[in-house]
């Protein structure tokens, strides 16, 4: 009896980790091995108050690696606490005004439980703006330039509270970027900012200042994969394709024209009609459906070095990507030589292993990677040194590990599927077993007959 009761109280004991486990790794969810510690964070820093309320700086930071935002830019949301209303805003705007009609004289900016942010757009009056505004809610990641890695806006809020007190940090952050794919947590209040004067003679500080931190999941941004990867090399005639349907299968029903045809006598009319509210890809029609595709090829062998070429092909006739960035993994990137028109830096997001490291167009040559066509492709080539304990051509090891581009993680063809190395030994096998037959057959031929 004793037994039973023990076994029923392990099993219990089990069960209860199981569930504690399951509702841990929903918090995982959002976690990125090659960028374990990037998110967003949003500074919220009340900096004067006024009669009913407050004004307050909020700020937007990008501490992401290689993950950014792109046009049509970033809305924040979020829901008040109280009864709180938007009296004036600089920098941004809210989308909604909401139902003001209770006020009388001045009006709101905007009156909603729930307002919806957008940055302004360049071209701003000046006196409208605020330092880190205005440019559309692009917002680039920390590797690429981190003098843009942040977006600002001023906002002035009544009937909030006019002491640390009263005031209620606001709930329930959304931030679309520009569509789903990032998770923000509860605010949390913490040390106020300190501001140092531009004669750096002076330290200011904020009343009150609160955190949001936002983290991205490739899986909460959509569905399919964004992107795939085609391999080839110089000593093997076959080229890997991406795989089928590796982002969509063209005779989906489901999503009915969302491919065309390069060929097609009203490609142009199609592309020239876009939708300013609909972002979805309209892709080339190709086996693998994918917006982007990413091309590696093992091009030269030398003594010391090998050389590899990398191509980005854009099959998006809806998306023009600026300030592209594409994360590579590979083995040899710790003696990575010379690289030709690209901008590199290595990730290193663990002590002594140099395995990754981020490549980006070069300003006004090639950041901008155009919309599919003739010129929706921008290439480099990547030089390595080899080292002689690793290097090697057999079982796919000249093939990068894993790829991202955007942020988002390419698919990868099978490993079976890559471009093998011919097996000279067997061949040379094949032909020393063909000279010794023939040499027999010409032995016993020769004693026959003697």
């Amino acid at each position: 009896m004793g037994y039973c009761f023990r076994s029923l109280t392990n099993c219990s004991f089990l069960l209860l980790l199981f569930f504690l486990s399951s509702s841990c790794f929903t918090s995982t969810e959002a976690y990125d091995a090659l960028d374990p510690n990037g998110n967003i964070t949003i500074k919220w820093d009340v900096i004067s108050w006024t009669p009913d309320g407050y004004v307050a700086v909020v700020t937007m930071f990008n501490f992401q690696q290689y993950r950014h935002i792109q046009a049509p830019g970033w809305t924040l949301g979020w829901t008040w606490a109280k009864k709180e209303v938007i009296w004036s805003m600089m920098g941004a705007q809210t989308t909604e005004q909401g139902d003001c009609s209770k006020f009388k004289g001045n009006i709101p900016h905007c009156c909603k439980k729930d307002p919806l942010v957008v940055d302004l757009l360049p071209g701003t009056p000046y006196n409208q703006q605020i330092a880190n505004c205005c440019k559309g809610g692009v917002i680039n990641s920390w590797v690429q330039d981190q003098s843009n890695a942040a977006s600002s806006f001023q906002i002035s809020v009544g009937a909030a509270g006019t002491t640390n007190k009263t005031v209620r940090v606001p709930k329930n952050f959304t931030l679309r970027a520009p569509g789903p794919g990032y998770t923000c947590g509860p605010a949390k209040v913490g040390k106020p900012t300190k501001y140092v004067t531009s004669d750096g003679r002076r330290v200011t500080q904020a009343m009150m200042t609160w955190n949001v931190t936002c983290t991205y999941s490739q899986f909460l941004a959509q569905k399919t994969p964004t992107c795939c990867v085609s391999l080839s090399s110089f000593y093997n005639d076959t080229i890997v394709p991406c795989p089928t349907c590796t982002c969509g299968c063209q005779n989906n029903s489901t999503h009915s024209g969302s491919c065309v045809d390069s060929k097609s006598p009203h490609l142009a009319s199609v592309v020239s009609t876009p939708s300013k509210s609909n972002y979805a890809p309209l892709v080339q029609c190709t086996s693998h459906m994918c917006p982007v595709r990413i091309h590696w090829h093992v091009k030269l062998n030398y003594k010391e070095y090998w050389r590899v070429k990398v191509t980005i092909t854009n099959f998006n006739y809806r998306m023009n990507y600026t300030q592209w960035n594409m994360v590579i993994q590979h083995p040899n990137l710790d003696n990575l030589t010379q690289i030709f028109s690209f901008n590199y830096k290595p990730l290193i997001a663990y002590d002594a292993i140099n395995d990754t490291g981020m490549l980006w167009g070069v300003k006004f040559y090639n950041d901008l990677l155009m919309q599919a066509g003739s010129l929706g492709n921008v290439q480099s080539e990547l030089l390595f040194r080899k080292d002689k304990s690793t290097f090697t051509f057999e079982k796919g090891w000249a093939f990068p590990r894993r790829i991202y581009f955007n942020g988002d993680n390419c698919v990868m063809p099978p490993p079976d599927a890559y471009p093998y190395l011919p097996n000279t030994s067997s061949q040379l096998n094949i032909s020393f077993l063909t000279l010794m037959i023939a040499l027999l057959s010409t032995l016993t031929f020769f004693f026959a007959h003697v």
